[in-house]
């Protein structure tokens, strides 16, 4: 069952700074995403990854295009509904994990990964459990679960954000560049938990730049070149050799 369609999506910049000049970010891109599928998208820098996926979660909104989510309430138009209704699709069932954590100050790291969950109205202790076997498994030093993220270095602050967009198996995650700031043990334990994490509950459509975890985690690969779609291949086909960066 497809859970994700993007038919047209375009996106353009209007840079006021230089005369108005327009910036294309996005040019007609279509495809789709199925249900419990691990959708990579590769390319190089300025390739439009980023802007996919901030249009794919409305951070930024679309010029032109679809993007109709299959969820379980019936199909959204996430490049068009109300904002109430995007509002409401990222408290119960599509999650997203940047590059950077936007941490609560004065908030211990299990509390930041646990939050999803309690505002869910899981119990607070089965929360926390959850969030422990989350920062485990992405090799956080236990002794830092009860610290502030603030005081993290920038791969502890990553696991961190990363856990917390993992803890409520949301029905689509997207994820921009989740492993870029680790080091190869600690990326090795990031690959090992998202390779094993989707399955049937959860979509996912991630953004990479290092071939080895693309070819770790993802069903398929999604390259994107100069805001265009050039294809969407099966890993096995993927051959690696657009630069990501």
């Amino acid at each position: 069952m497809t859970v994700l369609s993007v038919d047209g999506l375009s996106k353009t910049f209007d840079v006021y700074v230089l005369d108005d000049t327009r910036v294309v970010g996005l040019d007609d891109v279509s495809f789709d995403v199925r249900e419990g599928e691990f959708l990579a998208v590769v390319g190089a820098s300025g390739s439009g990854k980023s802007s996919l996926l901030n249009c794919l979660y409305r951070t930024y909104d679309p010029s032109s295009g679809e993007v109709v989510y299959r969820g379980p309430d019936g199909d959204v138009d996430l490049a068009t509904c109300p904002d109430r209704t995007i509002i409401a699709l990222r408290g119960d069932t599509i999650g997203y994990a940047s590059q950077f954590l936007d941490e609560i100050p004065r908030v211990p790291a299990v509390d930041v990964v646990a939050r999803p969950l309690v505002e869910r109205d899981v119990d607070r202790t089965d929360a926390r459990a959850t969030a422990r076997r989350l920062l485990s498994a992405l090799a956080v030093p236990e002794e830092l679960w009860q610290a502030y993220p603030a005081t993290f270095s920038g791969g502890e602050r990553q696991r961190v954000n990363l856990a917390q967009a993992l803890a409520p198996k949301p029905d689509l995650l997207l994820l921009d560049e989740p492993t870029s700031a680790l080091d190869p043990e600690t990326r090795r334990a990031a690959v090992d938990l998202l390779s094993s994490y989707p399955g049937s509950e959860t979509t996912v459509v991630g953004v990479f730049h290092d071939t080895d975890v693309v070819e770790a985690v993802a069903d398929r690969v999604l390259v994107l070149e100069d805001g265009r779609l050039q294809r969407v291949v099966p890993v096995e086909a993927y051959d690696g050799e657009v630069v990501i960066e």
